[in-house]
């Protein structure tokens, strides 16, 4: 099959898939500018996210069984997968130090963008700045990007769950400048920083499209919120399709999934993955001490996206908003 050939039947397979218009696609000795970004801070929504697309693209292709969640690598990748940066660095990935292994990111990345025939949707929890001079993201290999955001009092108490640790603790580490998780079995660490550095850089991007979508928003109203991402993801779904979509990505479904069969990409640290699915926890979890240290620590992005009230600014008053919660 010539190379006319094999565009044309890609052609084809994203039409069969409802694509609405052709995307760019890079030639064979360019960067392919494939990967688009599902990014967020940890226990946002991004495996909803990543699973709803998995959905939508199965119900376009006529498939009737909900996706299963331990198959998610079938349209979407990971970032942190050691093989990329080992292939970079040419040698096991655990023998490189802490410099090396962000020298290879941007290498370890543009080798991601070419491991798939066209744009293809990328999970990460990197947070958009420099380490060691290196960019933490390779736009030249970025199409575009879906950065999901979460309340930070409802991730303190997800994100403590995930990592086996206190609420404390977590919220600790939200506050902490340049925080990074550590290297696992076949995963390179993540450079992440605070909560509002890691908002800050995805929604302040110019150079490439960022679809901005908000966890609350996508439980309130799924068919408006997962149909404006359909659409910035240039699918075109009847509403029968985007329906069930939305009703096999349910928490119900998720969590049925993760009872009956495990979830993969759940840490051992962690009981459950799929553990709420709600928002609002942090009003019954949280002390007062602890909604204080989150709004001192985040207070203007929160208010920024609607976690706090209008007034709240420079001279917030934590002991009146406190009494009010």
């Amino acid at each position: 099959m010539n190379v006319t050939d094999k565009t044309a039947v890609e052609a084809q397979k994203r039409r069969e898939l409802g694509y609405s218009e052709p995307l760019p696609h890079a030639g064979p000795h360019e960067d392919a500018q494939n990967i688009i970004w599902i990014a967020s801070y940890p226990k946002s929504g991004n495996t909803w996210v990543r699973v709803f697309v998995h959905n939508l693209l199965r119900e376009l292709s006529g498939s009737i069984a909900p996706q299963s969640i331990n198959l998610l690598h079938e349209y979407t990748g990971w970032e942190f997968a050691a093989k990329p940066f080992e292939t970079a660095l040419g040698k096991p990935f655990k023998e490189a130090s802490h410099r090396e292994l962000a020298e290879a990111r941007p290498r370890a990345q543009s080798s991601l963008a070419r491991s798939r025939p066209g744009p293809f949707l990328a999970k990460t929890h990197l947070c958009v700045g420099r380490e060691f001079e290196v960019p933490t993201i390779n736009f030249d290999v970025t199409l575009a990007a879906v950065y999901v955001v979460r309340n930070p009092l409802d991730v303190a108490i997800s994100f403590a769950h995930h990592l086996g640790e206190t609420i404390d603790a977590t919220i600790a580490k939200m506050a902490l400048p340049n925080f990074t998780t550590q290297n696992r079995d076949k995963h390179v660490y993540e450079v992440m920083g605070t909560w509002s550095q890691h908002v800050a850089g995805w929604i302040g991007l110019f150079s490439r499209p960022v679809h901005i979508v908000r966890y609350e928003d996508l439980l309130a109203d799924p068919l408006r919120g997962f149909g404006k991402l359909a659409k910035f993801l240039r699918l075109a779904p009847t509403e029968s399709q985007l329906r069930s979509a939305i009703e096999k990505s349910s928490f119900t479904e998720l969590s049925r999934q993760e009872t009956e069969g495990g979830f993969r990409e759940k840490p051992p640290t962690a009981e459950k993955f799929f553990r709420a699915g709600r928002s609002g926890q942090w009003v019954e979890r949280l002390s007062p001490a602890q909604v204080q240290d989150v709004v001192r620590a985040h207070g203007p992005m929160m208010q920024r996206f609607g976690y706090l009230q209008s007034d709240c600014g420079a001279s917030v008053s934590l002991a009146r908003f406190v009494r009010e919660i």
